[in-house]
This record gives C-alpha cells, sequence and structure tokens, in this order.
C-alpha cells in the first residue's frame, strides 16, 4: 500500500521556501513597477495636456509654425489645400 502521508526532508523544505521566497519578492517588485507605471503615466498625461495648451498657445501667436527646439526660430508651415 502506498503512503498517504509524509514529509519532506529539511533541506528539501528549506529549499523549497527559499524559492518560494524569491518568487514572493519577484511579484512584490512587480506590484512596485506597476504601480510607479501607473503613476508615470498620469504624469505622463498632465505633461502633454500642458503641451497641448502650449502649441494651442503658440499657434494663436504665430499661427501654423515648426519650431526649433534647439535655437526657439520657426517657420512657417504652409497647410494643404484639398481638391
Amino acid at each position: 500500500m502506498d503512503k498517504l502521508k509524509g514529509s519532506v526532508t529539511k533541506n528539501e523544505l528549506k529549499k523549497i521556501q527559499t524559492e518560494q521566497e524569491k518568487v514572493n519578492l519577484i511579484l512584490v517588485e512587480i506590484g512596485y513597477q506597476e504601480s510607479k507605471k501607473h503613476s508615470l503615466l498620469h504624469e505622463l498625461a498632465d505633461a502633454n495636456t500642458i503641451i497641448n495648451k502650449t502649441k494651442k498657445d503658440l499657434e494663436d501667436k504665430y499661427g501654423s509654425v515648426t519650431i526649433d527646439l534647439t535655437s526657439g526660430d520657426w517657420i512657417k508651415v504652409e497647410k494643404k489645400e484639398n481638391g
């Protein structure tokens, strides 16, 4: 008859516990990184909102232009007409 109950050795138990502890630490780190990612995505959305407002303000002032982000020089953009 087969055994229905038993125990692993102390060394085997320690190995399993160590491996599971590593998995748990990795899962905690993944959770932290996902939380950080979520926060950064909100910051990105806010930054894009600000950029779009600045673009609109500049377009109202200068018209449709391309701005060199190094020098601040701008060049008028010719809008293509449909047809």
